[in-house]
């Protein structure tokens, strides 16, 4: 008899923590733009800090832009994405890091950003490693990606 009153509780307790969670997730936006306040072909902002479990949805706000995370600079077992031109897309961070991703079609102008996800900088290195042969692509803002790194020490 006790078990099945435990298995009822735990039937009515469990959608209210899991609504509960999604209510403490948060959901973030990120413009990507043709001109913003530190240049052109830029994602505003570029640097983000956000707790795991929390979405991010880029904005199509100006066309012919897309978000598409950049390989070597995901954290281990995080999944990749690779949104489509001129198409907003939400993406939701539920493993701790940090996240390098571009504007494919302009990532050779540094349309580049960085994702910090909680507090954990183990793949900083890794990111860094591989950040340095993807900027010899960069024809402009050849120091953006170095920059928008040193602001997660």
């Amino acid at each position: 008899m006790y078990m099945g009153t435990l298995f009822r509780k735990i039937l009515i307790l469990l959608p209210i923590c899991l609504y509960s969670f999604e209510l403490l997730s948060e959901v973030h936006t990120v413009k990507m733009l043709n001109q913003g306040s530190t240049g052109v072909m830029v994602f505003e902002p570029a640097v983000l800090k956000i707790n795991v479990g929390d979405t991010v949805t880029f904005e199509a706000t100006d066309a012919a832009h897309n978000s598409a995370s950049i390989p070597g600079m995901l954290p281990p077992n995080a999944n990749a994405w690779n949104g489509q031109l001129s198409r907003d897309i939400s993406v939701t961070f539920d493993i701790p890091g940090i996240y390098g991703y571009q504007c494919t079609p302009h990532a050779m102008m540094a349309m580049v950003g960085v994702i910090q996800v909680g507090d954990d900088y183990s793949n900083l290195q890794n990111v860094k490693n591989s950040a340095v042969q993807f900027k010899t692509t960069f024809v402009m803002n050849q120091t953006r990606l170095d920059d928008y790194l040193s602001e997660l020490n």
